[in-house]
C-alpha cells in the first residue's frame, strides 16, 4: 500500500533547481566545517603541539550529514540552530587567538553563515514548493 503523502526524498527529487542548489551549499559548507575542524585542531593551529582533544568538536557535525544526504527537512531545521554554537566558537577564537588561529576562525565563521543561510533557504523553498504541489493536487470546485 502506498501513501498519498510524498516522503521527504520524493518531494526533494521533484523540487526546483534552487532547492538542489541550497542542498549542495549546505552539504558543502558542512563538509567544509568538518575538514576545517580536523585540520585546525590536528595540524594547522592546534592548542597543543601534536594536536588537541578539541578535535572531537567535529563529531556532532558528522551526525547531520546523513540527514542532509537523505533530504530530511527536520535535519535542516535543527542544524540551522546547532551551527550557531560553531559560529560562536569562531567569533571567540577570531578575537582571542593569534594567527593563524584567528584566520581559521574567520573561515569557520564564513562557513557557519553559509550553512545557516543554505539551511534556512532550503527549508523555506521546500515548504513553498510543497504548498504549490498541494494546491496543484487538490481539485478545484466550481
Amino acid at each position: 500500500m502506498t501513501s498519498a503523502q510524498p516522503t521527504d526524498s520524493q518531494t526533494s527529487h521533484s523540487a526546483p533547481l534552487s532547492v538542489a542548489w541550497t542542498r549542495g551549499v549546505a552539504v558543502g559548507s558542512l563538509l567544509g566545517l568538518i575538514v576545517l575542524g580536523l585540520a585546525w585542531e590536528l595540524w594547522l593551529a592546534p592548542l597543543r603541539p601534536g594536536g588537541s582533544w578539541l578535535v572531537l568538536k567535529v563529531l556532532p557535525l558528522c551526525i547531520p550529514l546523513a540527514g542532509l544526504l537523505k533530504h530530511r527537512m527536520y535535519t535542516y531545521r535543527w542544524l540551522s540552530l546547532l551551527v550557531w554554537l560553531y559560529f560562536t566558537e569562531g567569533v571567540v577564537r577570531a578575537w582571542g587567538d593569534a594567527p593563524p588561529g584567528n584566520w581559521l576562525a574567520g573561515v569557520q565563521i564564513a562557513l557557519c553563515l553559509a550553512l545557516f543561510a543554505a539551511c534556512a533557504a532550503h527549508v523555506r523553498l521546500r515548504l513553498a514548493h510543497g504548498r504549490v504541489q498541494a494546491a496543484a493536487a487538490t481539485p478545484t470546485e466550481k
